[in-house]
């Protein structure tokens, strides 16, 4: 297993994975082909908040086996703090690299979260581009706390299945925590993608790539959905600036 320690910067709470886009795609795989139980998180303002807020999910994200920088942000926050110019690494982004890998190098990959219906949707569309992608499962967990019974099933069901790739869309902090609880238990590679399902399923539309190189991606979300985002993003937003400046003054 990497080494995490050894390549890792810290922003405000979190210690961000620095490694290519190409690397982290060729050591996902290789953990994936090895069975070997560990897991990935993609950090974005939001988790870098809610992991200022709460030490347990700053354990639990910092415990990964990487944690990328998924949204714009981190990245210019590397870049001011460090002076590092590293690559954006997007959950949505490498679910689509992951799968085409995977179908390259015969690797099965497991789906859980999410709801029945899209999950079907998504398998249609992944098999449609990936012919040859092995599926070994889906599972869509309860919306609710599962039992030690349910959790435990569906930990076996993954094992069973052979799969080396488990990506998790559970949402944040959700799927940090089930990955963080249920890694050394699960013998493969899980990837928490959050809202990449319904991106790659086609039910919601990604922000332009202008968008996204700008760092903008946040607001495309929020014009879609403003009713339901505007306090979310005006404080996790004004928090993680806040948060910024204060380490950018303080660093060393």
């Amino acid at each position: 297993m990497p080494d995490r320690n050894a390549s890792q910067k810290k922003v405000i709470s979190l210690q961000i994975s620095l490694t290519a886009y190409a690397d982290a795609l060729q050591q996902i795989i290789q953990l994936g082909k090895t069975n070997t139980p560990s897991y990935a998180c993609f950090a974005n303002a939001h988790m870098t908040v809610e992991a200022k807020k709460s030490t347990a999910f700053q354990s639990q994200v910092n415990g990964s086996t990487f944690t990328f920088a998924d949204g714009m942000p981190l990245v210019f926050a590397l870049r001011l703090l460090y002076g590092i110019k590293q690559d954006r690494i997007a959950g949505m982004d490498l679910m689509g690299s992951v799968l085409q890998a995977c179908e390259n190098n015969r690797l099965s990959v497991f789906f859980y979260g999410s709801t029945p219906a899209l999950l079907e949707r998504l398998k249609d569309k992944a098999q449609k581009k990936f012919p040859h992608l092995i599926i070994a499962g889906m599972i869509s967990p309860p919306f609710r706390v599962l039992t030690e019974e349910e959790r435990q099933q569906h930990l076996n069901a993954i094992n069973a299945s052979g799969a080396g790739i488990v990506l998790v869309g559970l949402g944040c902090p959700k799927q940090e925590m089930w990955m963080a609880k249920n890694s050394n238990s699960i013998n493969a590679c899980l990837l928490g993608v959050g809202g990449a399902f319904e991106i790659y399923a086609g039910v919601t539309t990604r922000a332009p790539q202008w968008m996204c190189a700008l760092g903008m991606e946040w607001f495309f979300r929020f014009l879609q959905e403003p009713k339901r985002l505007f306090k979310r993003y005006a404080v996790t937003n004004t928090l993680f600036l806040w948060y910024f400046i204060s380490q950018f003054i303080t660093r060393k």
